[in-house]
């Protein structure tokens, strides 16, 4: 009798009592936190992620984004007269030294140079404060909203704050960079003796995810750690396993971020799946004109769907051509195609593979989805009332000249 009654009570906790779900168990100590998808831009947990904080260090990925899309890595940069003196981590710039773009961005990404950041903006805009410009000229185009930067390594200024969800779009693009995303999975670099010094510089990646026994996570491949005492700890984070790329971010964190991150980390491939459902690479549909020309058209990026696995997904797409052109020129968009799915509604450009010149012709589209080239109205018009004109004008001087004999 007891076994029964403890097995009905097993059994009925099992089945009514209110389980907590994993992500309810995701307590993380930064004040400002987000995990998300790469590819797709979904957001897969968050605290606070529109609440302002202090970037620090995690601020050079705005910088070295910036200097990779300005330079070429083999550019000389000749150090100032500030860097020298700029205040936290640095590898000890000296004035008058000569190194590569490239070799600066090592020592700003891995060791977390402040003098190479200052380096760098000087270089590219003259001051720091005209490279904020910049910077912030950039997180405007990106669709940063609470988002403003006064320096470009991150030194603490009561006037330079992000948020949790401003830092994700930021990193999100900037490891779109192939470059970039290479010197941020980068563990050690060295740089060998310039014009001023004669030793070689050794510099390791401080993100101990990619580095460090205890603390390395199987898939690591980036971003940026931060801290300073005001701001506390800051740090991006990367991963990929199992086609998935997710990215963390924590503002205003004590320690535990390397421990959070794995464990939002262990959350997202655990718990989620990323689909590729459109792809750049391949014509997604084309241009039918009459029946001797075919134009390929492709979507203008990839297109990702995050989503549980627990969700059945299953997206309706609907092509949208335009209804008719004068010419088409490659990279031209023409349409979009409508996504739908659970709730979810977007839209990608679909963008021409080559040119087309129609000449006298315009192209208009058949009520089956073909394309027709039709001759426009006005080079039916045009000679219509060209003629007329030319007809009464006849008559015209035809009375004209009869009035003149008569008189």
């Amino acid at each position: 009798m007891f076994k029964k009654l403890i097995s009905f009570m097993i059994i009925f906790l099992i089945l009514f009592y209110p389980l907590k779900s994993y992500a309810d168990n995701l307590d993380v100590s930064a004040r400002g936190c987000l995990l998300m998808d790469l590819d797709s831009g979904k957001i897969l947990y968050s605290k606070n992620i529109n609440q302002r904080f202090a970037p620090a260090s995690t601020t050079k990925i705005m910088t070295a984004i910036i200097t990779l899309e300005k330079c070429n890595l083999d550019e000389k940069v000749v150090v100032g007269k500030k860097p020298p003196y700029e205040e936290g981590s640095k590898i000890y710039l000296l004035e008058g030294e000569e190194l590569t773009i490239e070799q600066l961005l090592y020592a700003m990404m891995l060791e977390s140079a402040n003098d190479a950041a200052l380096c760098l903006a000087e270089y590219i805009s003259g001051s720091k404060e005209n490279f904020a410009q910049l910077m912030n000229q950039k997180a405007i185009e990106l669709g940063c909203k609470n988002t403003n930067f006064v320096n470009p390594n991150g030194l603490y200024d009561d006037n330079h704050y992000t948020c949790a969800e401003d830092l994700a779009i930021i990193a999100r693009y900037a490891m779109e960079n192939p470059i970039f995303k290479k010197i941020v999975a980068t563990k050690s670099y060295q740089i060998p003796p310039t014009n001023k010094q004669p030793q070689i510089r050794y510099l390791h990646n401080h993100n101990k995810l990619l580095t460090t026994r205890g603390y390395k996570y199987e898939g690591a491949d980036g971003v940026k750690t931060g801290y300073t005492i005001k701001a506390n700890h800051t740090f991006v984070g990367s991963a990929t396993k199992n086609n998935m790329h997710l990215l963390t971010v924590f503002l205003n964190s004590d320690k535990n971020y390397y421990a959070d991150s794995k464990k939002l980390f262990d959350y997202g491939f655990k718990n989620y799946t990323t689909k590729k459902i459109l792809s750049k690479d391949e014509p997604f549909s084309q241009i039918n004109i009459d029946s001797n020309t075919s134009i390929p058209v492709f979507c203008e990026k990839d297109y990702y769907v995050t989503y549980k696995n627990s969700e059945n997904i299953n997206v309706d797409k609907n092509v949208v051509l335009d209804s008719s052109f004068k010419s088409i020129k490659k990279g031209q968009v023409v349409g979009y195609v409508e996504l739908s799915y659970n709730n979810n509604k977007d839209k990608i450009n679909l963008i021409a593979e080559k040119d087309y010149d129609g000449g006298m012709y315009q192209i208009q589209s058949n009520k089956n989805g073909d394309y027709k080239k039709v001759i426009p109205k006005k080079y039916i018009y045009i000679p219509v009332f060209t003629f007329i004109g030319l007809f009464l004008s006849r008559g015209f001087y035809i009375k004209y000249k009869k009035k003149v004999r008569k008189i």
